[in-house]
C-alpha cells in the first residue's frame, strides 16, 4: 500500500469521530487533504468547520463545506489533524506545513484532538524530524543562538530561496539536533522565549486518539 493510500486510509477513518450536528476542527497537511475529501460526503450533517490554515480553508470551501472563524465558536468537539511524529504518550511534533500557530489554537479549543498518520510517523523519542518553530523575524539570530547552547542548529525554513512567511506573516526556524525527553517540560520552556511565537511541540495539546495507518489497516492507539 502506498503512502497516499495510508493516508487516504486513516482520513475516511477519521469520519467515526465526526457526529450529526459537530463543529469540527480541521488541520493542515496532506493527509489532512484526505479527511477534508472524506468529509465532504457528509457536509450536510456537519454544523461546519475551523481551519488552521488558508490552505485547508480554500479546500473546505471549494468541496462545499462552510467554513467559520475560530471567535464565532466557544468550543469545537474533535479537531482532526496529522503529526510529523508522534509518540507512545500522544505527545508530537508539527508545523512541517508551517500552520503550527493556528493548529495550536484551533486544537486547544477542541474537546478531543484526532491525529492521523501513516506508521512511519510513530517514534520512540521526539526529536528525529526537525523542530518547528514560528518566530518573529526581529528575533530569528538571538533565537539561534539560544537553541544552539541546547546543542541544537535552528535554520530558517526558506520558500523560492527567500523565508517563508507564515499565514501570520512570521518566519519559521527548523531546529535540528535536540532530542526531546520531556515534551511537557520543554515546550512551556521554548514557549516562553521572546520571539517565539509557538513551538511545534504538542504535549499541552497533545492527541486523544491517535489513527495510525499501515499495511496491515488502522491502528487505534489511545492516550
Amino acid at each position: 500500500m502506498t503512502q497516499d493510500e495510508l493516508k487516504a486510509l486513516v482520513g475516511q477513518a477519521a469520519l467515526q469521530y465526526v457526529k450529526p450536528g459537530d463543529i469540527v476542527g480541521v488541520g493542515t497537511g496532506s493527509t489532512v487533504n484526505k479527511f477534508i475529501d472524506a468529509l465532504a460526503t457528509m457536509r450536510a450533517q456537519v454544523a461546519g468547520t475551523v481551519s488552521s490554515s488558508e490552505a485547508s480553508t480554500s479546500r473546505l470551501r471549494a468541496l462545499g463545506i462552510p467554513v467559520l472563524q475560530a471567535s464565532e465558536v466557544e468550543e469545537l468537539a474533535v479537531y482532526i489533524d496529522g503529526a510529523d511524529e508522534i509518540d507512545a504518550k500522544g505527545y508530537m511534533i508539527k508545523g512541517g506545513g508551517a500552520a503550527l500557530t493556528r493548529e495550536k489554537i484551533v486544537a486547544a479549543q477542541s474537546r478531543r484532538f484526532i491525529c492521523i498518520a501513516d506508521e512511519s510517523k510513530l517514534v520512540r523519542t521526539l526529536g528525529g524530524f526537525p523542530l518547528p518553530v514560528e518566530v518573529i523575524p526581529m528575533a530569528v539570530a538571538r533565537l539561534q543562538r539560544q537553541f544552539a547552547r541546547m546543542g541544537g542548529q535552528a535554520r530558517v525554513r526558506l520558500k523560492d530561496g527567500v523565508p517563508l512567511v507564515t499565514d501570520n506573516g512570521q518566519h519559521i526556524l527548523d531546529v535540528t539536533g535536540i532530542q526531546i525527553h520531556d515534551p511537557l517540560a520543554f515546550e512551556s520552556e521554548v514557549n516562553q522565549w521572546p520571539g517565539v511565537v509557538t513551538v511545534g511541540v504538542f504535549a499541552h495539546q497533545k492527541a486523544q486518539v491517535c489513527l495510525l495507518g499501515s499495511a496491515s489497516g488502522v491502528q487505534t492507539l489511545t492516550f
